[in-house]
């Protein structure tokens, strides 16, 4: 059991902690007389661990979703920033939606309120109160093996949708669809019996070749349908609806058509279920199609699916979220193993498509614009071999993902090893480990900022580790020993790392104990893929030379972003735009670990523009691992109750200079403020 309960050491109050997904949130009361276990059933919904309390005020230190229920576990209210609500005697149950997933327990009257920055939980008096805690962190049920034959990676594609929760329209929430049973390549076909896939009445039926299978593997995990063999590529439901997959547009275009259009659609219906929110993509599309998404809550799941496809996907393209990955893999058996990965997190499935990039392409474009006196990073007289580029076609989505031999621009590596690495993650109940190596000293103006920011979050408990100028042995130490963040600064070649008495080879390191990492160093690419192979997740590497200059603005951009619960791809997509050579950087791994936890749950990135004597406020909402596609959340500055897709950019507001003060004092975060790069807590509101 990952969760756990104890007395917080900085306050009256209870820290909750995910010692897995290295999670840690503490409800602050009024006093502390007890801590004693509870029974996690006596909860309506899923908990992993329960304790009971006696106190008369729970306080949370952020403001997040909050949903009041009653004893019947209908929704009673929604609680927002500068909302207050009050009920009579009754029981209830209060949701947070904090890092890790809360429920509070009370027996009414009681009071639920929220400022700017805190939400409390009040009682008449003091009383037991029930906290009880699930994690977002999930493991595979079991394991499908399977030949590379199509017909063999049918049933097991077939399979991925036995991990749903819900067969109803409530699987668009992301912890409603469950973790995909992994892939395995073998002999024979094995599948579990307990991983039939669900009766949805729906099936789809594609000519029997891989480049047909991968596409559809979002689709038929979603739909928890059957893929069968067929001469045509169609989606077919039991009650004779049938709509092809090969259109002018093409069959791949049409599957990722399919997929968001239904998922987006669900996303509206569901708001007649268990979280009746005030939708602003409902609010914008019900008066321009004719649906009943009253009656279409209580349909199966392949009538909404005919309901949902009879609707012009025009009229709701507009509208649709910014998705949040478009994956490009190569149809090839072993890439099979990626696939329950890649379902996961809903990601669209292309094969691959890009155009191969010479070295000198990729590198010279961008140092030829400085002079030569400033350096680059990479090792004295040393020759670095370039890998393999290519740059994928573009695509509709927040981040791309590339699933074959070549390294990519502008998209991150994925990588099977890095993928079950995470699978097998061990519990942790220390701080948060985060080693910084600077090894040159030409570079320190990095590692002094490094220094400076990593761990100051005070909600969060930190064990930073400066060091400088490492030996190999005392480097390979810090490697193989676990912890969760590595920042490399310094000197990277086809040896290996430079160190103080020469090169450490990260392919000679065959059990690597740091989970993710930072390698700012010329051309580290092949460094950081070895120690995927030894054991790390996911990690941020440079494809060729990078001027010193440019390597400490995206350096100094990721060290905040990092700091601020920002994932490992997120981050990037962000940093990059800070220097020339930003587009020398990409993901290895599982580009969706994230270092310490956000504490809006979802990432955002403010823009803003100035017009006038007002501005415009436009968030982007970056989806994690634990809150991928179909969550909801609000924004500070937009209408109070209304609730988006948190997946790219939402709607746009006008405002005041007193309300984006307001805004902007809320907490720290990143804004692009008329085009530039900075943070709220940088800008001097008196001038605004």
């Amino acid at each position: 059991m990952s969760v756990s309960f104890t007395r917080s050491a900085e306050c009256d109050g209870v820290t909750v902690s995910d010692a897995i997904e290295r999670r840690q949130y503490t409800l602050e009361t009024d006093a502390f007389e007890t801590l004693t276990p509870a029974d996690p059933d006596r909860f309506r919904f899923p908990v992993d661990d329960a304790v009971s309390i006696r106190a008369r005020t729970v306080t949370l230190p952020s403001v997040v979703a909050t949903y009041v229920r009653d004893a019947d576990g209908a929704m009673r209210a929604e609680v927002a920033h500068f909302d207050a609500c009050e009920f009579p005697a009754g029981r209830y149950s209060v949701e947070l939606c904090a890092p890790i997933k809360l429920y509070v327990r009370a027996d009414g009257p009681l009071r639920v309120s929220a400022t700017e920055n805190r939400i409390s939980i009040e009682l008449e008096r003091t009383d037991e109160l029930l906290v009880g805690a699930r994690s977002h962190h999930e493991r595979p049920a079991a394991t499908i093996t399977t030949t590379g034959d199509p017909r063999a990676l049918m049933r097991a594609v077939s399979a991925l949708g036995s991990a749903l929760k819900t067969t109803t329209c409530e699987r668009s929430y992301p912890t409603l669809r469950g973790h995909p049973p992994t892939v395995e390549l073998g002999d024979a076909v094995r599948v579990p019996s307990e991983l039939e896939p669900p009766e949805t009445g729906v099936r789809i039926e594609v000519p029997p070749e891989l480049r047909y299978v991968y596409p559809v593997a979002p689709l038929s995990y979603y739909f928890g349908a059957r893929v069968e063999p067929g001469p045509a590529a169609r989606l077919v439901t039991d009650d004779g609806f049938e709509h092809s997959l090969e259109t002018p547009r093409g069959f791949e275009s049409e599957a990722e058509r399919v997929l968001k259009q239904a998922f987006f659609l669900d996303c509206l219906t569901r708001t007649e279920g268990y979280y009746e929110v005030d939708l602003h993509e409902r609010r914008a599309v019900e008066g321009l199609v004719d649906l009943d998404f009253a009656d279409l809550y209580d349909r199966p799941l392949a009538s909404q699916l005919r309901a949902y496809l009879d609707v012009p996907y025009a009229v709701v393209e507009p509208h649709l979220p910014e998705w949040k990955l478009t994956t490009h893999v190569d149809p090839t058996p072993e890439n099979a193993e990626l696939l329950p990965f890649l379902v996961n997190d809903l990601a669209v499935i292309r094969l691959p498509e890009g155009r191969s990039i010479s070295p000198s392409e990729a590198q010279m474009a961008a140092i030829d614009d400085f002079t030569r006196d400033e350096f680059t990073r990479s090792a004295a007289g040393a020759s670095v071999e370039s890998p393999a580029l290519i740059q994928p076609a573009e695509a509709n989505s927040i981040e791309q993902a590339w699933a074959g031999d070549d390294a990519p621009i502008g998209a991150s590596k994925a990588s099977v090893r890095a993928f079950r690495n995470r699978l097998g993650r061990e519990a942790s109940d220390g701080d948060i480990d985060i080693t910084v190596v600077c090894n040159d000293p030409a570079m320190d103006e990095e590692g002094d900022l490094a220094a400076q920011v990593y761990g100051t979050r005070d909600d969060l408990p930190f064990d930073v580790r400066i060091h400088r100028n490492l030996s190999t042995e005392a480097l390979r130490a810090v490697v193989e020993t676990d912890g969760d963040f590595l920042h490399y600064i310094g000197h990277i070649d086809d040896a290996g790392f430079e160190c103080a008495d020469g090169r450490l080879d990260a392919r000679g390191i065959d059990a690597v104990g740091v989970d993710a990492f930072f390698l700012n160093a010329c051309s580290s690419y092949e460094q950081g893929m070895a120690l995927i192979d030894g054991g790390a997740i996911g990690g941020v590497v440079t494809l060729a030379e990078v001027i010193n200059s440019g390597a400490v603005n995206v350096g100094k951009t990721m060290v905040r972003l990092l700091n601020q619960g920002f994932p490992l791809r997120a981050a990037l997509d962000i940093a990059k735009d800070e220097s020339i050579v930003g587009g020398h950087y990409i993901v290895v791994g599982d580009g969706n670990l994230d270092v310490v936890q956000s504490d809006s749950r979802t990432p955002v990135l403010l823009r803003v523009e100035t017009l006038g004597e007002g501005y415009e406020i436009t968030p982007k909402m970056y989806p994690t691992s634990t809150h991928g596609m179909g969550t909801i959340a609000g924004t500070f500055n937009g209408e109070p109750g209304v609730h988006y897709i948190a997946s790219g950019e939402v709607e746009t507001y006008a405002v005041s200079a007193t309300e984006i003060r307001e805004t902007l004092s809320v907490e720290e975060l990143p804004l692009l403020f008329d085009g530039e790069l900075t943070w709220t807590t940088d800008l001097d509101t008196a001038d605004i």
